[in-house]
């Protein structure tokens, strides 16, 4: 089998070739000032070397998640998932030894650190026999391994940095070689950088950087200002993969991903002056009173098992076995009538809410789409022979969100006044508003984030924060922070009935 790839041309025009094998052994540092084509040059290795080996990428910014289509990677929304699911699909991929894409874009920078680092932790910690070669590319590394402690939590430093360190120092028996890139390497990790035998320097202009790029490519320091004269895609290699001596080497072309965007000049708009003015100015004041729209609720995520379906239909090996997990978690989602005795045709509006009420206390259910819950809803109906008026997708829609908070647990007139009170509230808010007044009614402290995730179906408490915003800006509740950090939501309206 092939086992070289091809990723530039030096400057005499010869091909430089890069050894898979090798890397595999000896890991790769990249360094490069934004602009200098770091992003295109880790494309260009794992674009070329997509057929040879499994490829796992920890992307925070989106930029690799175009090689789904052309080469067959598995894109994984950290944001999608809960911290145990993450580390469940990364024992999963090390296992069926698919090609992923972590993106992360979709999270706040502390939430993308720790969620790489317990994927890596998961990664590394896979049983022996799913010790399977695999190159793991973690763009922008100085966020997940910084070299001294920053603006994020001491924990959550603490567990990047061992995970950043297991995949650079003790990765290789384990079948793992990292290939870190950063903008700096005065901000990574000098234990995560000093593992790397192969490196490849980008343009960088600050002192610090250039000493510690010409140091670790054996060149005098007086040679360092060679760094900040190089061009866009243009880098210096040097290592047992790549040249036993400093090379430059242009990076060739890509297949997947945008062009590059142009750095250049365009022709401003020639609007006149005044009108300018106007368009800026004119009718601020009523545009900046507009409701801010609710942030909408993420698309379903795949399930574990659907995403094993998808590593199998890329073509991977051992994703023949993809099945053995299919059953997982499949229970929670089986018909809520299955095994029972039907009913006389036609049912009543309770057995209907019975229904609703089955579905909403099923594990994951708040996370499907309201056009494939209504859909089971109907199914389960005609299994249980309700033939009777059923709910339409709306009236559905807000039954199963009240069937969600919870209000179950009031009694019969307490749960009618906060419904009162929920009448002009918008169907995408309502689970979480009522979520809320029922725990104002009972005196209860405020739904943690993890709870309002849970009946708004969403993963991210990001969202929950921004929805948070949007239901206090219509006038639904009103969130308190205090000094210490702590939060507490009032709803308006709620303490007449809190205090009967």
């Amino acid at each position: 089998m092939k086992a070289t790839i091809t990723i530039g041309h030096d400057a005499g025009g010869a091909p430089v070739d890069f050894d898979v094998e090798e890397l595999l052994a000896t890991r790769l540092l990249v360094q490069g000032n934004s602009g200098s084509g770091k992003s295109h040059l880790l494309r260009r290795v794992l674009e070329e070397s997509a057929q040879m080996v499994q490829q796992v990428v920890i992307d925070p910014e989106g930029d690799f998640v175009s090689l789904a289509e052309p080469f067959g990677h598995v894109v994984i929304d950290g944001a999608a998932y809960s911290a145990a699911e993450i580390e469940a699909l990364a024992r999963r991929i090390r296992a069926h030894r698919a090609s992923v894409v972590l993106a992360l874009e979709g999270l706040e920078v502390e939430q993308q650190i720790r969620c790489a680092a317990q994927f890596l932790t998961a990664l590394f910690d896979a049983p022996r026999e799913h010790w399977y070669p695999a190159l793991v590319v973690v763009d922008e590394a100085q966020m997940f391994a910084p070299s001294v402690a920053g603006e994020i939590a001491e924990d959550t430093r603490r567990m990047t940095l061992g995970a950043m360190t297991n995949l650079m120092c003790r990765g290789r028996k384990r079948g793992l070689a990292g290939i870190v890139a950063t903008q700096r390497l005065a901000k990574l990790a000098k234990n995560v950088a000093a593992e790397a035998s192969n490196f490849l320097m980008g343009r960088t202009f600050l002192d610090i950087d250039m000493v510690r790029a010409a140091d670790l490519l054996g060149m005098e320091r007086r040679q360092a200002e060679r760094i900040r004269e190089l061009e866009r895609g243009h880098f210096l290699a040097l290592g047992p993969a790549i040249s036993r001596r400093p090379l430059a080497v242009k990076i060739g072309p890509v297949k997947s991903g945008s062009a590059a965007r142009k750095d250049g000049l365009m022709p401003l708009p020639d609007a006149a002056p005044e009108e300018m003015e106007s368009l800026l100015l004119g009718d601020l004041a009523s545009e900046a009173a507009k409701p801010v729209p609710a942030p909408p609720p993420p698309p379903p995520a795949p399930a574990p098992e659907q995403l094993v379906e998808a590593m199998a239909a890329a073509g991977q090996q051992g994703a023949s076995s993809a099945g053995e997990g299919s059953g997982e978690g499949a229970g929670a989602r089986g018909g809520a009538g299955d095994g029972a005795p039907a009913p006389d045709a036609g049912g009543t509006s309770e057995d209907i809410e019975g229904v609703i009420a089955a579905m909403a206390r099923e594990d994951g259910a708040t996370f499907q789409s309201a056009s494939a819950l209504y859909q089971g809803f109907l199914l389960r109906c005609r299994k249980l022979r309700l033939v009777g008026p059923l709910p339409d997708m709306t009236a559905f829609r807000r039954r199963f969100a009240i069937a969600s908070a919870g209000l179950d647990r009031l009694d019969e007139e307490m749960r009618a006044r906060i419904l009162g009170l929920a009448q002009n509230v918008p169907d995408d808010v309502l689970a979480p508003y009522l979520a809320i007044a029922a725990a104002a009614a009972e005196g209860l402290a405020a739904p943690e984030d993890e709870e309002l995730a849970r009946v708004y179906g969403s993963r991210s408490p990001g969202r929950i924060r921004r929805l948070l915003e949007h239901m206090e800006r219509l006038g639904l509740v009103v969130v308190r922070q205090d000094f210490g950090g702590g939060r507490s939501l009032l709803v308006p309206g709620i303490e007449s009935v809190a205090s009967d």
